[in-house]
């Protein structure tokens, strides 16, 4: 099951596995609710209608395991919609692992992991193309990575992006860590100020009891002379330089035609890039299928050599839809980790197959 098994959760997984193969019925239940719990969870409070298109399954089957999971005390029903309780949250938490390895998830991120020539890859159960709300899923899975690699000392940058929030919007307050330091990756994108670095390198700092410093600049420059200029901005200069022994990177994947757009690219550059071969964009970087690098956008942030020798790289993205943009950023990066959705693993590993 990936992690070391205590004696106990050793039995346990026996015993279920037995129970698969004399009663499958009972797994198949079992995982049922367990997802219908999970989905609660995720959209909580939420109405059996919306579960029920989330998980694709009839409303009528809803509305029994709904009656069934309030029977057993492991949700709340009321006029905003149904919660989880906290013995259905330490349910959730307690099969997690155990429904990991029946839907056969752990043997998917081993393959994963060896076709993408990464350090690993964490699958979380689901569809994000699918059931939007897994970006919760997403987001809880590598904060719980992040918790479990981040020490003392240790200098985080972030990029931003609407799945690296979820991730950064589930780090909980941690207070046994000392002179953590976290860093935007790189400048303001956009409107929306919530999903920019700057705002989650500050949220992120006050959960690992860190500090923060930021990028007061814009995140694309047209006029490289400007950009040099800034550069050597003592404020600016001072992050650039701590980047350099950036320890951890959290960091999402789009595709290329589709952030090539949001960046503000003109028509003629990104048709050129995109003809080029660019399928993947993250921190600034389009990649091709094969890994190279063949476009950056002028910015301030990361050097490339500087992003490769980071020891831990967090990559959090999902979406069938970004499987080869997803494929083209990570291929044999040895110190990289993927949290992904299902759906998304098995696409890569389909296209990698081919």
């Amino acid at each position: 099951m990936g992690q070391k098994k205590t004696n106990g959760v050793l039995l346990l997984y026996e015993l279920i596995k037995l129970q698969q193969k004399i009663v499958p019925e009972i797994m198949s239940e079992m995982i049922k609710r367990y997802n219908i719990l999970r989905a609660i969870y995720d959209n909580e409070p939420v109405g059996r209608r919306l579960i029920a298109n989330v998980l694709q399954l009839g409303e009528r089957v809803i509305r029994t395991e709904v009656d069934f999971l309030k029977r057993a005390n492991l949700i709340d029903v009321n006029v905003s919609g149904m919660t989880v309780t906290d013995e259905g949250k330490e349910i959730i938490h307690k099969l997690k692992e155990i429904v990991h390895e029946l839907q056969g998830l752990s043997e998917i991120e081993d393959q994963l992991r060896k076709a993408l020539g990464i350090r690993n890859a964490i699958i979380v159960c689901g569809d994000m193309e699918e059931d939007g709300s897994l970006i919760n899923e997403i987001g809880r899975t590598s904060a719980n990575y992040l918790k479990s690699v981040v020490k003392s000392g240790n200098v985080v940058a972030v990029t931003g992006g609407s799945t690296v929030k979820a991730c950064i919007d589930n780090v909980p307050k941690i207070n046994n860590l000392k002179d953590i330091l976290v860093l935007p990756a790189r400048g303001g994108m956009g409107k929306d100020v919530a999903r920019q670095a700057n705002t989650l390198a500050a949220t992120l700092a006050g959960q690992l009891n860190g500090k923060h410093k930021l990028l007061h600049v814009p995140d694309n420059f047209s006029d490289e002379k400007i950009l040099k200029e800034i550069r050597n901005e003592r404020s600016i200069k001072e992050v650039l330089e701590k980047l350099k022994s950036c320890d951890i990177l959290i960091f999402g994947i789009g595709r290329a035609d589709e952030m090539g757009r949001r960046r503000g690219l003109c028509e003629e550059s990104l048709n050129s890039i995109l003809e080029k071969g660019a399928v993947g964009e993250a921190f600034g970087h389009y990649f091709n299928k094969d890994g190279k690098i063949i476009f950056s956008t002028p910015t301030i942030g990361f050097s490339t050599e500087d992003i490769w020798n980071i020891s831990t790289l967090i990559a959090v993205a999902g979406k069938k839809s970004k499987a080869e943009a997803i494929i083209s950023t990570l291929i044999n990066k040895k110190n990289s980790v993927l949290i992904t959705d299902e759906g998304t693993a098995k696409e890569i590993l389909n296209i990698l197959n081919e």
